[in-house]
């Protein structure tokens, strides 16, 4: 199974991403200048202390960090600051910027996972705020949406292996990323963005306070 086998489509639309908002956003990286200058905040922010965020710093080309330009940090988080297991479409050696064509989508995804670690936990209500992000997406990504019967080891609800093989590879052949269908909200759209030259304008639009419980609808409420 090769990329080639899909359309490479860009993405035309703004893009939307939920972060945690008790994970602060590092305002040094704005105003760096190079990127050596850069590998110094980095050390300097205790960033690179984690054995894991230095490897990845290392894998990703410095040509692609972002730096001197607004939320730099918040990209190159996503890129250095991934579960060693990885996400759907990329491995833990290296991590990638994932968002949605909708805000709704975002909160439908990252509720999905709070309340399976609420099941964990035996909680029964839970309240947390994330910061919500606006971006434009350059570059073309190989859209995969609406192959769901024909490629269900991409579309796994447990197993990323498959989905991991063939993202990876799409960023080793210098691919800029996936479009692919949300399994937590009917219609809504995900991407997977491998460089961060490719995310741009990357904007603070508020927070969203989440509200959820074992049984029940999720209440998503949007912060002054």
């Amino acid at each position: 199974m090769t990329s080639s086998e899909f359309p490479q489509v860009a993405i035309d639309q703004p893009t939307h991403r939920l972060i945690p908002s008790r994970f602060p956003p590092v305002a040094a990286f704005e105003d760096v200048a190079s990127a050596d200058d850069l590998a110094d905040v980095m050390e300097l922010e205790g960033w690179t202390n984690d054995r894991l965020v230095a490897e990845r710093a290392a894998r990703l080309p410095r040509s692609e960090w972002a730096y001197g330009r607004p939320n730099a940090s918040v990209i190159m988080a996503s890129f250095l600051h991934t579960p060693p297991s990885g996400l759907r479409f990329s491995g833990g050696a290296l991590g990638a910027w994932y968002g949605a064509l909708a805000v709704e989508t975002c909160i439908a995804e990252v509720a999905h996972h709070l309340r399976r670690e609420m099941l964990r936990s035996g909680a029964e209500r839970f309240v947390t705020t994330y910061r919500a992000y606006t971006a434009r997406i350059d570059g073309a990504y190989c859209d995969i949406r609406n192959r769901q019967n024909e490629r269900p080891h991409l579309y796994s609800r447990s197993d990323y292996a498959s989905a991991q093989a063939f993202g990876e590879a799409i960023r080793a052949e210098g691919g800029d990323g996936v479009l692919f269908d949300s399994l937590r909200h009917r219609g809504g759209t995900n991407l997977c963005a491998y460089r961060p030259s490719k995310v741009q304008d990357v904007t603070q639009a508020g927070h969203i306070e989440l509200t959820l419980r074992t049984e029940g609808k999720i209440v998503a409420r949007r912060l002054a």
